[in-house]
């Protein structure tokens, strides 16, 4: 698994909003606005989301197995 291995050691095992809009080669606010779109991305980017209080993460695991395909 390089790609997860790349994103943890660079990231760690949680992505913020920032970062991930980052990886994605996207604006934060139009990753936020991505994400509210019933999409087939959108839902698996949603889906390895988590809340720390207010703030929001997505899992480095599950971004990578995104980004891989699987």
């Amino acid at each position: 698994m390089h790609i997860e291995e790349a994103l943890t050691g660079q990231y760690g095992p949680l992505l913020s909003m920032a970062q991930l809009a980052k990886v994605l080669d996207r604006s934060a606010e139009g990753l936020r606005v991505s994400l509210r779109n019933d999409t087939e991305w959108a839902r698996q980017l949603n889906a390895a989301k988590m809340k720390l209080g207010r703030r929001v993460y997505f899992r480095t695991a599950e971004i990578a197995k995104f980004l891989g395909g699987e």
